[in-house]
């Protein structure tokens, strides 16, 4: 399946996945995986930029790009945009 184009997320939702990352909440994390909702239990040891996109490093190596996310700790994406 190829990528759609990168979309850049809210920075005040940026905020809150950095404060998540920084005070080292397991928190679960849901997703879109090739068109359907997946989801994990993990710890957000990073944020970073690779060509152009932006993507959240997880406890359990796993990599999602940020305008993937649905909702992280319960906090939803669609109502930061």
């Amino acid at each position: 399946m190829k990528n759609k184009p990168y979309r850049p997320i809210s920075c005040d939702y940026y905020d809150e996945l950095t404060l998540l990352a920084i005070r080292k909440t397991e928190c679960p994390i849901i997703y879109q995986n090739n068109g359907t909702a997946a989801t994990v239990m993990a710890i957000i040891r990073d944020i970073y930029t690779r060509n152009g996109e932006e993507f959240l490093l997880l406890s359990n190596g796993q990599e999602i790009r940020l305008d993937r996310i649905i909702s992280v700790n319960n906090l939803e994406l669609n109502k930061y945009c």
